[in-house]
């Protein structure tokens, strides 16, 4: 039997427009133009989807669980309007002087991800837009992508050295795990 394929992703900067004041309603998360139709992409190359995300905003009391569940409504229902969908959400709700272990770039979710699902990370690409992403993949054996959007181009020029593939946007990002799986 084929193992199923999967791409998991960072949400903010990735998925949706990110904010440096946090995604704190539903009502301010908007998707990334073309996003949601990488993920549809995806999805009908049976490559499913989960999305692996730091949200912070929980420890420091400017939204809650209830709140992240209507934002996460949001998105699935979004990405179900374009033929979309993302199997699972992981999320680290602890705050950045937590000592977790799910708070990227450590590679507690990822792992959590790996164990749920029996998938092997050492074939699993991990899209993100920040270092703490790309250190995430790398600790957990998955192969790390580079999305420019949000706060990739910014990752891009303080770490040129990378050397991981770089994309524009979320669907350059599929096409090209599409074409290498």
């Amino acid at each position: 039997m084929k193992q199923r394929r999967y791409v998991l992703m960072d949400r903010d900067g990735v998925i949706n427009v990110d904010s440096e004041s946090f995604i704190k309603t539903p009502d301010e998360w908007r998707p990334i133009e073309g996003s949601l139709e990488a993920v549809a992409l995806l999805n009908k190359h049976d490559v499913a989807v989960a999305v692996i995300t730091n949200q912070s905003g929980i420890a420091r009391g400017l939204f809650d669980e209830a709140t992240l569940a209507g934002i996460h409504s949001k998105m699935h229902r979004m990405l179900a309007e374009k033929g979309g969908e993302v199997a699972a959400v992981y999320y680290c709700p602890h705050g950045p002087d937590s000592l977790c272990d799910c708070r990227k770039p450590k590679p507690g979710l990822l792992i959590q991800f790996a164990e749920q699902y029996q998938a092997n990370l050492e074939e699993t690409y991990f899209v993100g837009d920040s270092l703490r992403d790309i250190q995430a993949a790398r600790a957990a054996g998955a192969m790390p992508l580079l999305v420019l959007t949000g706060k990739g181009r910014q990752t891009m020029n303080t770490h040129p050295d990378l050397n991981i593939p770089v994309f524009d946007n979320l669907y350059g990002a599929a096409e090209y795990i599409i074409a290498t799986q």
